[in-house]
């Protein structure tokens, strides 16, 4: 496994991100504890050090888990976990982005984890009723706490982002090093404003879903026509899905490797910001997916793996690419030359 530093921090993370969502039998297709520990261990062995949780996986059994787990080794991991998502449904003030949240979410993550301080805490999703300001400046207090070493914002739009970081900017408080997005063939999105931001303002990002859902995994394109279990079944995707899983099928047949390793290779090469976050319910996937780090993707089976997904980028993107050689004329800088 090779490393990188997460964004704009020295923090050295892996290129594959172990994802702990599935750590915990609640909702009946998780993983046991056993089977947890061999995925815990097959990834640090493969030279993995970072791994994602939340307040709310598993119902708080992936931090439960993760903290019987990490017993002895807590700091040889980058331990990053979220809230946002609420711990009580008949309590207005226990979920969202705001000061009494952050704190008590915070505390309840630590106590699982049996730790006292989280490397990477993340905001789960933008919050439309709290105030960015207000965010960033509790976090920043728990940054100074010494309860979080560092933060991230997941699941929002680039104005949120950036708005968030110049305050911090501004104002001297921690600032996003982490950008969570779901990323993946099936969803190229981010590539439209999020993943271009990052990129400029040196934010890294971690991308969750790579396999598309499971769609990408090759479970749906497999010749008996049977697919394992998972929250979709073959009649529920769309024509496109299936048009994109069985190119990424095919390719992966023509390089003799496996369709999750070339759906999880793709969104690797996309930028070197982009950790995609692997999961998995038992070592044998783990396993394959983390082979993803040794893939490398032809040109050829990059170009037919877009071309399948129809993706554009919409307005502005196309329509300032379409037209700059009009507007700009003798004075328009070749993209690989432009200064970043």
């Amino acid at each position: 496994m090779r490393y990188r530093t997460l964004g704009g921090s020295g923090l050295r993370v892996p290129e594959l991100i172990l994802g702990a969502m599935t750590f915990g039998e609640q909702g009946g297709v998780g993983a046991p504890l056993p089977e947890c520990r061999r995925m815990l261990d097959l990834d640090a062995e493969a030279g993995g050090n970072m791994i994602d949780t939340a307040v709310n996986y598993r119902g708080g059994a992936s931090e439960e888990f993760l903290g019987e787990l990490l017993r002895g080794r807590r700091e040889s991991f980058v331990l990053g976990t979220k809230y946002s998502v609420s711990r009580n449904p008949a309590d207005p003030n226990a979920a969202g982005n705001h000061r009494k949240n952050l704190r008590a979410s915070l505390e309840t993550s630590l106590r699982r984890l049996r730790t006292d301080h989280v490397d990477v805490y993340w905001v789960h999703m933008w919050d439309r009723d709290t105030p960015i300001e207000e965010t960033m400046r509790a976090l920043d207090d728990a940054v100074q706490a010494g309860k979080v070493l560092y933060v991230g914002i997941s699941d929002a739009p680039a104005w949120v982002v950036a708005r968030a970081n110049t305050l911090a900017q501004w104002h001297g408080w921690s600032p996003f090093i982490g950008l969570q997005v779901p990323y993946s063939l099936l969803q190229r999105d981010v590539e439209r404003e999020l993943l271009p931001m990052a990129e400029a303002l040196g934010i890294g990002v971690t991308a969750w879903s790579p396999l598309g859902g499971g769609v990408l995994s090759g479970k749906y394109t497999r010749p008996d026509g049977t697919a394992a279990r998972g929250r979709l079944s073959a009649d529920s995707l769309s024509e496109r899905d299936h048009a994109v899983a069985r190119v990424v099928q095919e390719v992966a047949d023509g390089l003799g490797t496996t369709p999750s390793q070339v759906a999880i290779a793709w969104v690797m090469s996309r930028s070197r910001a982009v950790h995609p976050i692997v999961g998995a319910r038992d070592v044998d996937q783990l396993r394959d997916n983390l082979a993803a780090a040794d893939l490398v993707l032809p040109p050829e089976a990059v170009t037919r793996l877009e071309e399948a997904t129809g993706f554009t980028l919409g307005f502005p993107g196309d329509f300032i690419a379409q037209n700059s050689p009009w507007v700009f004329g003798s004075a328009l800088v070749a993209p690989d030359a432009a200064p970043r």
